[in-house]
């Protein structure tokens, strides 16, 4: 049974709600605070709604089990579009963190704030104000999210576990973004050989759980999964997670720059230690790596010395050998809905978003 409402849709109308009752309080807070608010808002525009799609249909995977007729809440809208605050501060301080400019086709949050106190005609480094003000904008929108998702579990039968799987996500990601930052600098004390499985807990943890595996659980609570479900949908959206983020990893390298909106090897630029590149470096010569070493990281490379590493990548055979753990791990969750106790359709649907995550382009 498809979704009552798209989810992009009712995500939306949930979303505009909430953000009309945040410009309400913002009055008291003069212009320059509705601005902050106005700008926080502005980041929740677009976006493909991935863990907004997973948090729905892992709810009807367990309702509709139940009783095929049950339909979408409010409640459970709200849920979803917390997950989607919750997305948008993440992206606010990855991008500060890893000095990205562009987002969505349009300046990242931190440059934007960073132009408009240069419109402003304001004193002092913008450069330094558009950083400080993405950290509390970040900050905005994790508060944000958890008002949203309060309101949503308010007094659901099921609120103790949807809090405590949501905090867990939170938990997740937070130690996720560090290890990642922190791979930056520490590969250089570890064998070559180790690299992979540390970049594999990074995308465990800042990616697969809570891009696809948490908002699946969270939906399932919400509906009052059993133990046998939630088990189900965890073997089915971590894989499917690991494979979305070994994607976005492909992408960070070999993406279309009019396709995801962001300059071409980006992740070559900002020095991303993924599996991708892990892959590579294992592959090659001491000498051979240690030319690959100098590059990857400058912030600095123009079009043609991101092709040569995109060149060496691919001829170490690490690009073909990420594709297929892509495919491996794509095969293994949809192994894990087999027999599940899940709703027919809803398991259907399933296997389309998890198609989706894992051979976008963008």
């Amino acid at each position: 049974m498809p979704a009552s409402h798209s989810v992009p849709d009712a995500v939306a109308a949930r979303l505009e709600l909430f953000l009309a009752e945040r410009r309400a309080d913002a009055a008291e807070y003069g212009p320059d605070g509705a601005a902050f608010i106005a700008a926080a808002s502005a980041t929740l525009v677009g976006g493909k709604r991935l863990r907004a799609s997973f948090c729905r249909t892992g709810w009807a995977a367990v309702a509709r089990r139940a009783d095929a007729r049950t339909t979408e809440s409010d409640a459970l809208w709200d849920l979803c579009a917390a997950l989607e605050i919750f997305q948008s501060a993440a992206l606010v301080h990855d991008d500060l963190i890893d000095n990205s400019d562009v987002r969505r086709g349009m300046p990242a949050a931190h440059r934007a704030l960073e132009g408009a106190h240069r419109a402003a005609g304001w004193s002092g480094d913008a450069e330094a104000y558009g950083r400080s003000a993405a950290i509390l904008l970040g900050d905005l929108l994790v508060a944000w999210s958890d008002d949203l998702a309060e309101q949503a579990i308010d007094g659901h039968p099921h609120a103790r576990t949807v809090r405590a799987e949501y905090a867990r996500m939170r938990r997740d990601v937070t130690v996720g973004q560090l290890l990642d930052i922190a791979e930056e600098s520490a590969w250089s004390v570890h064998p070559a050989d180790e690299h992979a499985e540390r970049a594999l807990r990074v995308a465990s943890l800042k990616s697969a759980r809570y891009s696809v595996e948490q908002p699946l659980v969270l939906g399932a609570a919400f509906a009052g999964a059993s133990a046998e479900q939630i088990a189900a949908l965890r073997a089915f959206g971590h894989p499917v997670g690991i494979a979305f983020q070994l994607r976005d990893d492909v992408l960070g390298v070999f993406g279309d720059a009019a396709v995801t909106g962001k300059p071409a090897g980006d992740d070559l630029r900002e020095g991303k230690r993924t599996v991708l590149v892990a892959r590579a470096r294992a592959a090659l010569a001491p000498s051979a790596r240690t030319v690959f070493d100098e590059m990857l990281g400058d912030p600095g490379l123009d079009d043609a010395q991101v092709a040569s590493l995109q060149a060496t990548i691919t001829g170490t055979g690490a690009l073909a050998a990420v594709e297929e753990m892509i495919a491996d791990h794509a095969a293994r969750a949809d192994r894990a809905l087999a027999g599940a106790p899940l709703d027919n359709a809803a398991v259907g649907e399933l296997r389309d978003l998890a198609r989706a995550a894992t051979t976008r382009t963008r």
